[in-house]
């Protein structure tokens, strides 16, 4: 698997990366032994940045974690997760809830360190208080050697912009916003590399939309946004392709992006994404698809607060 520096961090990530979210059964059910099985089978696989949160399944992913990388060398993984978000309600970002969360993290993944952490989902609160109070206190633990890198993940650009304008960061996580439908996260490459900060994707089906499987009750798509994803999944699948594999090799492809984050509890279905990420991308396809695009490029929703939205 390619390896991309991740800004000045001094990493090295895989071009794809292994998202835990499915472990924490955020997306369905799963099989324990599955579940056990798929992270060392991405690891295997040259998958081995693992992100994962304690909101995913709220501590569930990072248990699960802990017991399939129990006889993994340490040197043989990057481990990333991520802070302030507990449940779909439940946001802390105090300075005292850095410390805790950090230590419940590495206690449940069996850790000495991070290589990664992350304020999760800062749109939800007032993210004056990521840069006055979350990030110093994180930076307080990185000198501790707890935490290597540190950075913030959202959805709405908006956060990342007014982050950037007023502390440092080492790495940023975006979803939804480098895909076949919405290339935002792009507009941040030049200030992210003046920086050295390292930019990390994930999500690169855009829950679903961007795969021929049913949407989740919950997602957000217009009428018009879920029309010109079917187009594109049937022009697709006239060439034989699945959309989805050419939604893993577009998201994967800028080389500014040190890596694409995909999760599953399936390992079949990450041995084909790994599969599918050293195939070479079907570029009279891709512009077939971006132009049937066009009309919901980068449309997006409200996410979080609505101020730590577009301004």
């Amino acid at each position: 698997m390619e390896q991309r520096a991740l800004g000045n961090t001094g990493l090295t990530l895989p071009k794809i990366s292994f998202g835990a979210s499915s472990l924490g059964e955020e997306f369905g059910p799963v099989d324990l032994n599955e579940a056990l099985r798929v992270v060392r089978s991405a690891i295997d696989l040259g998958l081995n940045f693992i992100d994962t949160s304690p909101f995913y399944g709220r501590g569930m992913s990072e248990v699960l974690l802990g017991i399939a990388l129990r006889d993994v060398p340490r040197d043989e993984y990057i481990l990333g997760t991520k802070l302030g978000r507990y449940s779909h309600e439940h946001f802390d970002f105090s300075a005292k809830r850095v410390v805790e969360s950090v230590d419940i993290s590495l206690s449940r993944m069996g850790v000495d360190y991070l290589d990664i952490c992350l304020c999760h989902d800062i749109e939800f609160v007032d993210i004056n208080q990521i840069w006055e109070e979350t990030l110093p206190a994180l930076r307080k633990v990185q000198e501790q050697g707890k935490v290597k890198n540190v950075g913030i993940s959202g959805y709405p650009m908006h956060i990342f912009k007014e982050v950037l304008k007023r502390t440092d960061l080492d790495v940023m996580l975006s979803y939804n916003h480098y895909t076949l439908q919405n290339t935002q996260f792009e507009e941040l490459v030049t200030l992210a590399q003046e920086k050295g900060i390292g930019m990390m994707n994930a999500a690169p089906f855009c829950a679903r939309l961007l795969t021929n499987l049913p949407l989740p009750p919950w997602h957000r798509a217009t009428d018009e946004v879920r029309a010109c994803a079917r187009n594109a999944a049937e022009a697709c699948a006239a060439k034989g392709v699945d959309i989805a594999q050419l939604a893993v090799q577009f998201s994967c492809a800028n080389p500014a992006m040190s890596t694409c984050i995909v999760g599953s509890a399936r390992t079949e279905e990450i041995e084909k994404v790994a599969h599918w990420a050293n195939e070479v991308m079907d570029e009279e396809l891709l512009q077939e698809v971006l132009e049937i695009m066009k009309p919901i490029h980068n449309w997006h929703h409200i996410e979080g607060r609505p101020e730590n939205n577009d301004a």
